[in-house]
């Protein structure tokens, strides 16, 4: 390897096996001492790539170990959105959806106040499973008013659409605004035990429950996502000030 080589095209290396699935979660990653010998940079140049990738959420360091990759990741809907943009899918390198139903339902008491309707008004819902190099990341369902369905009748069907919300959002012709997302956890059911692998008696799940809203104030999408325990949401939000003279 070229000595001229950055930290940020080691760190877009390693990115790209984990998310591709060469390295697993778990797997320890090489010593700084390798990467230094692999792409003939000073151990400063390893340790800067090395940090970019823990920033990211990818890798964590484990006394006595080194550096891990973490455990699945669930991207969240900014992250998405950006794939959506570049690629025309809101699918992460590795990652696949498969649609395992879609129909009307009566809105519960959790969906029903998101969408601004009285519990039990029918509305239209399509469930997925996400997973990364073939295993489970997560199962969300999502929930669309009629004046959505009215414009993306494609929901309806059991395909994938690569960004049912995006598709909306699309034909509505409004931007995506602004997003709420609501994490708790809870047990999981038998369900969503037996989609996501998990095989314990008493599995307890994070629950996020995402109500996207276009700039016209309309909701869009309320979306009910599942994960594992051992699944990390990752967020990441900037914190550097907007304010003049800061």
């Amino acid at each position: 390897m070229p000595s001229s080589i950055g930290y940020a095209e080691i760190a877009a290396n390693y990115r790209q096996q984990i998310r591709e699935g060469a390295l697993k979660p778990g797997d320890t990653m090489p010593s700084l001492r390798q990467v230094c010998e692999r792409y003939g940079v000073a151990q400063t140049t390893a340790n800067r790539a090395y940090r970019v990738l823990k920033m990211e959420g990818l890798t964590i360091p484990k006394p006595g170990v080194g550096t891990v990759v973490v455990g699945p990741i669930s991207n969240n809907i900014g992250t998405r959105v950006s794939l959506y943009e570049s690629t025309g899918k809101a699918l992460d390198t590795g990652e696949s959806s498969r649609i395992l139903e879609v129909g009307t339902v009566g809105a519960d008491e959790l969906v029903a106040p998101r969408l601004d309707v009285a519990p039990g008004t029918p509305v239209h819902m399509r469930r997925r499973l996400v997973s990364r190099n073939g295993v489970p990341v997560h199962l969300s369902s999502s929930y669309y008013p009629a004046y959505v369905m009215a414009v993306a009748p494609e929901l309806a069907e059991l395909a994938s659409t690569g960004g049912s919300r995006e598709l909306a959002a699309t034909r509505l012709g409004v931007d995506q605004d602004r997003v709420l997302e609501e994490v708790t956890s809870r047990l999981a059911t038998s369900s969503e035990k037996e989609h996501l692998g998990l095989t314990a008696g008493d599995v307890v799940v994070s629950q996020v429950v995402r109500t996207v809203t276009l700039a016209d104030d309309r909701v869009v999408e309320v979306a009910v996502k599942v994960v594992g325990g051992a699944t990390i949401l990752r967020w990441a939000t900037s914190l550097k000030s907007t304010a003049a003279g800061t």
